[in-house]
């Protein structure tokens, strides 16, 4: 084997290794939201119990509402709870501080934020947030004694 074709191999083992090192670098499915864009419980349960609600829209995109104030909407992944989330956020300023949640599972694995959230970022909202419920709504909400609904 000559100097250039060892060469050459080298060369080519760097780019491969680069590439598989971008591949698992980049995430495959980015989040349609920043960390700063999610609000942990205690901050919502604060103004909750605060009373400080009155300029929140407060959506639920699960299947049951639970959170005090919060608006039932349904399962994100259902279209047409999406197309009445749209109805619902239609008449609002694009400053309207909205937060979003599910609950239903982990937060990882939850079907109904990300059809939700990626509509306020179509719609162009700029003061929206996902409620960091990163297991589910009773672990980090109703076993912490939050405000739910009557």
């Amino acid at each position: 084997m000559t100097t250039n074709t060892k060469f050459a191999f080298s060369v080519l083992g760097v780019i491969v290794f680069l590439l598989m090192a971008m591949q698992f670098a980049t995430p495959e499915n980015q989040e349609p939201w920043t960390s700063k864009q999610l609000m942990q419980p205690a901050e919502l349960a604060k103004k909750i119990s605060n009373g400080d609600t009155q300029d929140i829209y407060i959506f639920d995109m699960g299947p049951a509402a639970e959170i005090k104030h919060s608006i039932h909407i349904g399962e994100g992944q259902d279209t047409n709870n999406i197309i009445n989330l749209q109805k619902m956020l239609n008449p609002l300023n694009k400053n309207a501080n909205i937060v979003i949640y599910c609950g239903c599972c982990p937060f990882k694995d939850c079907p109904n934020i990300r059809p939700a959230f990626q509509l306020l970022n179509q719609m162009k909202f700029v003061n929206h947030k996902l409620l960091n419920l990163e297991n589910n709504i009773k672990v980090d909400w109703i076993d912490k004694g939050y405000p739910l609904k009557d």
